[in-house]
């Protein structure tokens, strides 16, 4: 097997891979932003001025639950009576449901904009607009805003000049190690130093003065204290009450300096936060937000509906008595821009909750029911606007384009949409408000639905090149495997270059008429050189390999069906953890009992003993609660754990007289580990005392991290063995294990390793009989010069494959993207840094295929096998799992089923594209060890 072709191959693999994670987002996430949309708005509002307060990573049932808290005296029984004094007296309260992801900068941009973001403002850390739109903001006479740096600038950008003024805080004060409430009191000092300013200010009193004022106050406190200490912690509860108190303050403020009662208030969260501290998945502690208006232009409190508006989760409120009004959050766009008059967010989708007229909405207007049909239809204008500029867009490009027909059926020339329209309007001067309404409510439900019909009218043809290219890749890569065949005939390989040129540059012509995103061009190339190359060298070999072997193609088919349904078997495992600990049972009890002969398992008793306790131990982990709560002396014993493995390679070292060097070499590794366990036990225990992160710990934690990672790739000492080898790699990356740990994730990278170790003495074992009996002779016993493929190297493919998996499953909870704890992490960086924190939770990740990739490179040759010969046959395999999860990717349903969803799609992905990298990592890692090895240097 040439390096060559071995090398295109895995480089083809990985371009092709990461490059297919964004057809996710081209076929179930397209951006919402257009532009040349008209405005609408009502022209007139409620009220004057509008302060809008968002506490950011507030959990609805956190502020509304009595007794919420459970801290014995301390615990307040209601946590922010002033907040529920209006919900049960003054104003209208209820849950704003996000979306996934649901991270500050796309919740604020539902808020505000009306709009779900555009995916792609991730790649940016969701501080900066890849798009700019339009926003309540931007539609006001002039915005003041307060809080946090990674959230204001983004509404300033691309809004009028001078429209959006901002006062932010430094971001080295968003310290998780510190006392979070001080960013909140800080937005308040500001917000009176404003109006202290305006009486000696005269062009600050005129513009505060003005009509369509808005006063934009960002409260971070609450999500930086969170994920420092977790949502049901003393501190996230005065931090609730601190909030409370703000928002008491500044309705004092503002009545104070106005001395009118012109003012609205609108009070929410832009997510939630889960148990263990973090967001930005669909779990519904995330996605659900309180909400409560009150002041100018806002109904009263409202008697309970029936059926009852309340269920299961706000019964504990104790609020039954009282109307729970939900929204979606983009509805709270056009309620802020109706309450002030302003003209609506052109990008917002939102619907005004007092559109439908069978509930009570948030607005109690003057004009009473003509007002709120009138608004009403307002809602329809607008998102009527939005719909059309995409439809026009759509059928200036579309071939054979399809309209939605229940806006564009025509009648006498005249499309459905504005003879709706002109309907509505006419309605409203009949004064027939309640029917003017319900007409605007089917009408803008037609809308949203003609809306997401023209966001998602190529889906059905970009799931189909998706699939097609993956299969083609399976395909592809399968060639790898089979014997290479005589090159055919120049016609029939005319005939299939033809055929695929012709079917690129059609499909490239469609997408140029069409004005496509340039990803089409690139998704529909790799299909067709897949599939060419398969039909010219694939077909053939295949043939070929059926006829000449004992294997027919019914043989095949079933030997496909097993592979397809262990494959299937582990997207099962992705929301049933349980199914990894099955696994290992299966692996370490049952193959040896089932499929052993009886004297292997006789005269190998010790070693199967430990590879079946070793299995036992490692699928122990899997079954742990998700949810975890830092342990120091898990932490230790993690540590104690992996000195003892160090100590007994020490110790196997001594009795065998190995060189001096590799057992310095292991000491001082084990003294990194040991070090980084004291200074792990002092920050801990600092950070619990809530003292902070004492610098000396932070400097001496990173120094310790970096020498022992870069250990072993810069020494030069000289392993007499793969395995001490493999062992100078497990005690480089202990040290992540005690940093980064939470509870027992260093017990589980040890069990893990050595249950690798001890895979490669097994499968040797296995494979040995079939190289000593019958016609096997010294020369069987010589690295292969070139593969040829065996049906056992399937089942190989599939443990490496199924140890792919594990190796994330006992690091973290793959069922979400959020469920990475960040306790660990202020261990090193103490203030807030989403790529450095994401790369942190990441490099720890990655630390155990480091191992599986020395593992599996060793293993290869201890088979005797060329280089990456049983990384091809599981390289075939892979997309099993990355087509199912596609097909599963939903934008709709329970926030929860989308979160996990786009999760799951990813995650296998990028753990398969991982993959290859571990197998040329490994290759190269181990370099000599493994020539060595073959050439029967080492033992």
């Amino acid at each position: 097997m040439a390096n060559g072709p071995v090398l295109k191959l895995l480089v083809l693999g990985i371009v092709f891979h990461v490059i297919f994670i964004a057809s996710v987002f081209d076929c179930y996430f397209t951006s919402p932003v257009v532009h040349g949309m008209k405005h609408h708005g009502s022209g007139h509002g409620e009220a004057k001025r509008l302060v809008l307060i968002v506490g950011d990573g507030l959990r609805a049932d956190l502020l509304f639950t009595p007794n919420g808290f459970a801290f014995g005296e301390s615990s307040p029984t209601v946590v922010a009576p002033h907040l529920r004094s209006i919900a049960e007296k003054r104003g209208a309260f209820g849950v704003s449901h996000t979306r996934v992801p649901t991270e500050s900068r796309p919740g604020h941009v539902a808020i505000i904009g009306g709009m779900y973001e555009d995916v792609s403002a991730v790649t940016k850390g969701w501080k900066t607009n890849p798009v700019d739109f339009d926003s309540v903001f931007n539609q006001s006479s002039r915005t003041f805003s307060f809080g946090s740096p990674d959230i204001l600038p983004m509404f300033a950008k691309g809004a009028s000049p001078e429209k959006v003024l901002t006062w932010c805080y430094d971001e080295e004060a968003e310290d998780f190690t510190k006392d979070a409430t001080t960013l909140d009191t800080w937005v308040l000092d500001q917000l009176r130093s404003l109006f202290q300013n305006a009486s000696t200010d005269a062009t600050l009193n005129s513009q505060l003065r003005g009509d369509k004022v808005i006063f934009f106050l960002h409260l971070l406190g609450l999500d930086t204290t969170g994920h420092a200490y977790r949502p049901f912690s003393e501190e996230y509860m005065r931090n609730i009450q601190v909030v409370d108190n703000i928002v008491d303050e500044v309705e004092n403020i503002v009545s104070h300096f106005y001395g009118d009662q012109e003012t609205s208030y609108v009070f929410t969260a832009d997510h939630g936060m889960s148990r263990i501290g973090n967001h930005g998945d669909g779990d519904p502690d995330n996605t659900r937000t309180p909400l409560i208006a009150w002041g100018k232009g806002v109904r009263a409190p409202l008697p309970d509906s029936t059926p009852s508006s309340h269920d299961d989760y706000s019964e504990p409120w104790h609020l039954g008595h009282l109307l729970r009004r939900d929204v979606s959050q983009a509805d709270l766009a056009p309620l802020m821009a109706t309450l002030i008059g302003i003209n609506w967010p052109s990008n917002s989708v939102g619907v005004l909750p007092d559109i439908d007229p069978t509930r009570a909405g948030y607005l109690a207007p003057l004009e009473g029911d003509e007002a709120l049909a009138r608004y009403a239809l307002v809602n329809v204008k607008v998102l009527l606007e939005h719909y059309l500029v995409k439809h026009e867009l759509k059928a200036a490009h579309a071939i054979f384009y399809k309209p939605f027909d229940p806006l564009e059926h025509k009648e006498l020339g005249v499309p459905a949409r504005m003879r709706k329209v002109a309907t509505i309007e006419r309605l409203i001067e009949e004064g027939k408000w309640y029917d003017a309404r319900s007409y605007s409510m089917e009408l803008s439900e037609a809308c949203l639905q003609g809306l997401r019909y023209l966001e998602t009218y190529d889906r059905l043809l970009i799931r189909a090149i998706v699939i097609v290219a993956y299969l083609g890749w399976a395909a592809y890569a399968s060639i790898s495997l089979l014997p290479p065949e005589k090159s055919m005939s120049a016609f029939r390989s005319g005939v299939i270059d033809v055929g695929t040129v012709a079917v690129l540059l059609g499909f490239w012509a469609a997408f140029w008429i069409q004005n496509s995103p340039w990803t089409f061009y690139v998704y529909v190339a790799f299909p067709c050189y897949f599939w060419r190359e398969f039909c010219s060298r694939g077909i053939p070999a295949l043939r070929r390999c059926v006829f000449e072997s004992s294997l027919t193609y019914r043989n095949l088919f079933t030997q496909s069906i097993l592979v397809i349904s262990a494959l299937q078997t582990m997207v099962v495992a992705y929301t049933h953890r349980s199914i990894w600990s099955v696994g290992f049972v299966v692996v370490g009890i049952l193959w040896p009992l089932i499929a052993w002969p009886s004297s292997l398992l006789s005269q190998n008793r010790r070693l199967v003993g430990l590879w079946c306790g070793s299995c036992i131990v490692t699928g122990v982990f899997p079954l742990l609660a998700v949810d975890k709560e830092e342990s120091l002396p898990s932490i230790l014993a993690g540590g104690s754990v992996m000195l003892l493995i160090g100590a007994l390679h020490l110790y196997h070292c001594s009795q065998n007289n190995v060189d001096k060097s590799v057992q310095i070499s292991s000491v001082v590794q084990m003294g990194l580990v040991a070090a980084m366990m004291l200074v792990t036990s002092s920050s801990v225990n600092s950070l619990q005392a809530k003292a902070g992160l004492p610098r000396l710990n932070q400097v001496a934690a990173w120094l310790i991290l970096a020498s022992s990672s870069v250990y072993p790739f810069i020494s030069k000492v000289r392993h007499p063995s793969p395995t001490s080898k493999i062992v100078s790699f497990f005690l480089a990356f202990a040290a992540c294990f005690v940093v980064l740990s939470i509870s027992v994730e260093g017990l589980f990278y040890s069990a893990y390793v050595c249950n690798l170790l001890l895979w490669i003495e097994i499968e040797a074992l296995v494979r040995t009989p079939d190289t000593s009996n019958g016609n096997g002779s010294m020369a069987d016993q010589q690295p292969s010069v070139s593969y040829r493929f065996r049906v056992d190297d399937i089942r190989i493919a599939l443990f490496f494959l199924f140890y792919v998996q594990v190796a994330f499953f006992g690091t973290g909870n793959v069922a979400s993207i959020s469920s990475f704890y960040l306790e660990p992490v202020y261990r090193l960086v103490p203030i807030f840094n989403p790529f450095l924190m994401a790369a942190l939770l990441i490099f720890k990740i990655v630390c155990p295929y480091v191992i599986l990739s020395v593992v599996f490179a060793t293993l290869n040759a201890r088979l005797r096998l060329p280089p990456f010969s049983l990384f091809l046959v599981a390289l075939t395999l892979t997309d099993g799992m990355t087509m199912a999860f596609f097909l599963n990717v939903t934008d709709t349903g329970s926030w929860l089923e989308i979160g996990q969803s786009i999760s799951f799609f990813c995650i296998t992905s990028l753990l398969l594209v991982w993959s290859a990298g571990i197998c040329g990592a490994g290759e190269y890692l181990m370099g000599n060890m493994l020539v060595d090895q073959k050439s029967g240097k080492v033992d």
